[in-house]
């Protein structure tokens, strides 16, 4: 598996996190940034990084910022991306088995790093279940076809 990483300013604390636990994991990644202190723009970050996971030179992505809401945003315009925005397992879970998702997005402002590994441990450690799905999944691809 390879995961790609990316936070604005809001979220670089819970991405180091993240980063360490991948590394525990024995999981390749690739970390974005940002790697500075001042205020950037999310979208920035965001969507780079769904063009990559949309291209499958990542199996998933792993966003951050303040709320989550604004990279899921961004993520989520990017054709192919299905990112969710996660801030507790059952979630983290429940989109892996259930939606497919291939990013989730998380903030830093709302959980901490404890509960951010647990997350991240959940989607990555669940599959797509498909069958009854696959069928709702696959509207959401056909539409992005239009």
């Amino acid at each position: 598996m390879k995961v790609i990483l990316a936070s604005d300013h809001g979220g670089i604390n819970i991405r180091q996190e993240i980063a360490s636990l991948l590394e525990e994991m024995n999981i390749e990644f690739e970390d974005l940034g940002c790697h500075c202190e001042g205020s950037v723009d999310y979208p920035d970050y965001s969507i780079p990084a769904a063009e990559r996971v949309a291209k499958g030179e990542f199996d998933v992505g792993i966003l951050i910022c303040g709320t989550g809401i604004g990279m899921s945003i961004a993520a989520n315009k990017v054709k192919g991306i299905r990112c969710a925005l996660v801030h507790d397992v059952f979630s983290a879970k429940a989109t892996r088995q259930h939606n497919n998702a291939n990013m989730i997005a998380m903030g830093e402002r709302v959980i901490g790093p404890g509960l951010a590994r647990e997350i991240v441990k959940s989607f990555l450690e669940e599959e797509y279940e498909g069958g009854r799905h696959e069928n709702r999944v696959g509207k959401i691809t056909a539409y992005e076809e239009k």
